[in-house]
């Protein structure tokens, strides 16, 4: 990864000691893709291609696959309502959350039954959610302040890219016969490389920079506080949770309960993995200066639809169209999100979003009993995701309202003339 070399010169001191070597924006922007792309595409998503392999070993069934996803999703609204009241070093907690990942991912391979996968579930999103956060507020701050602010959305890259690799690899364990635990023990070996990959960017000391963004954290800042603009923005990012979770939870079960004598069922989650690494990738192309809202009810209203051709069209094509739709605003929106957290909150900007993310959460929670539930009394999955897709509809409408209610300030340069 490329790094910038900054010298530091005090009175008194060697210079070739106090010489540092800063990550550069790149270095940056690669380390939270590969942070991300461990804590939510293995972490977190590679339980959703490794299910059915769990489902034809036996080890769970259709409910107790439910349950877990669900303690998962627990997890991560508790890691990330936990940022809303500490205050650690980023670095350091992105750190924690990156090991403790590994760990928890190698235990989904141990013996234990369903009582020690609940436990490492629930812990493993408990990581994924404060590692989100400290790595999006940290990552963001860092670029913004080297002066590349829209590489941001190139962190957003990196669960795409994970649910890519996980997705394809579990087709290929599929077709190798491999048990599930195999895969659980592959995967952890790819986080454990990627976290080695990147440990030293994610420096605790990371000099001036970080010391002034530390102080800045600590004082108050004008329009961080939970008015109606923060609130709405927070209650329409939950629906996004719920909107996406049964798709990204269910979508080969969903495939193969559809297509069952077809091969292309466990292909269709990694078609998702390629959408939101794509829509990722464009949103590092979106300058600043666009309204993160409008944006955001157009993601909205994407993925609304890419949910809704599921349920109307149950074919190979209908299937392939309806991933790569629902998965282009997975993480844009995200990025969209998080960049409107620091436009209303600057550098509190990490509280809020942790208040947002614990929102998503909580959308994400109700998601799978949901779709069991429904399962349950209808025999599939559509009614699910329309409900699905009715709530990402509702979200959309929600961004349109609030850029009426608050418009955008107008430039200073531009109310002068």
């Amino acid at each position: 990864m490329p790094y910038v070399n900054i010298k530091i010169s005090r009175e008194g001191t060697n210079t070739a000691s106090t010489a540092r070597r800063e990550p550069g924006a790149w270095a940056i922007a690669l380390a939270g893709l590969a942070s991300l792309a461990v804590v939510m595409g293995v972490g977190r998503f590679a339980f959703t291609p490794l299910l059915p392999m769990m489902l034809h070993d036996g080890t769970v069934n259709l409910h107790e696959g439910g349950w877990l996803a669900t303690l998962n999703y627990i997890g991560y609204f508790a890691g990330a309502a936990v940022c809303l009241f500490i205050r650690p070093d980023p670095a350091r907690m992105i750190r924690l959350g990156l090991v403790a990942t590994v760990l928890l991912t190698l235990g989904m391979a141990l013996p234990g039954g369903m009582l020690a996968w609940s436990l490492w579930r629930a812990a493993a999103g408990v990581a994924s959610g404060l590692v989100l956060v400290y790595t999006s507020g940290w990552c963001m701050q860092r670029l913004a302040e080297l002066g590349h602010p829209t590489l941001g959305g190139l962190i957003f890259c990196g669960p795409g890219i994970g649910i890519v690799v996980t997705g394809v690899s579990a087709f290929a364990m599929v077709g190798a016969g491999w048990h599930a635990a195999a895969g659980w023990i592959a995967f952890t070996v790819m986080g454990a490389v990627l976290v080695l990959a990147v440990w030293r960017v994610f420096a605790s000391d990371a000099g001036p920079s970080h010391r002034d963004t530390t102080r800045q954290q600590a004082e108050p800042v004008h329009g961080a506080r939970l008015d109606g603009e923060t609130w709405a923005l927070t209650l329409a990012y939950g629906l996004a949770g719920f909107g996406y979770i049964i798709t990204a939870t269910f979508l080969p079960v969903i495939a193969r309960q559809a297509m069952p004598a077809s091969v292309w069922a466990d292909l269709f989650w990694p078609v998702f993995g390629v959408g939101v690494t794509i829509g990722a990738f464009a949103a590092t192309r979106v300058g600043m200066a666009h309204d993160n809202r409008r944006l955001l009810a157009w993601s909205y209203a994407m993925q609304a639809l890419g949910v809704a051709i599921a349920v109307v069209f149950p074919t190979v094509a209908g299937f392939a169209v309806s991933s790569l739709l629902a998965g282009l605003p997975f993480t844009a929106l995200v990025a969209f999100a998080m960049r409107e957290a620091r436009r209303l909150w600057g550098p509190q900007a990490p509280r809020l979003m942790g208040l947002m993310t614990a929102s998503y959460g909580l959308g994400q929670i109700v998601g799978p009993p949901l779709a069991t539930a429904l399962v349950a009394r209808s025999g599939g999955f559509a009614s699910s995701l329309a409900c699905a897709s009715a709530a990402l509809l509702a979200g959309a409408v929600m961004f349109i309202w609030m850029r009426r209610a608050w418009p955008m300030p107008v430039p200073r340069q531009t109310a002068l003339q």
